[in-house]
């Protein structure tokens, strides 16, 4: 059986998405592979050690970059 996919609505603030966007061109992905492949990596780090990615992940972000 192939892999399904699942159809997630999801929320983020427009700077949040042009943040993602621009990254997602720089890795020649799509904004919903390059937000599938942040997650990816995120639960593989959880899993290989039991933590989030950082310690101040619930931090809010500043993304006036």
């Amino acid at each position: 059986m192939a892999d399904e996919k699942k159809q997630v609505p999801l929320r983020i603030s427009t700077k949040l998405y042009a943040q993602l966007a621009a990254w997602a061109e720089d890795d020649f992905r799509s904004i919903n592979g390059q937000i599938e492949y942040l997650l990816t990596e995120c639960v593989k780090q959880r899993k290989k050690n039991g933590k989030y990615v950082s310690d101040t992940i619930d931090e809010p972000i500043e993304l006036d970059i």
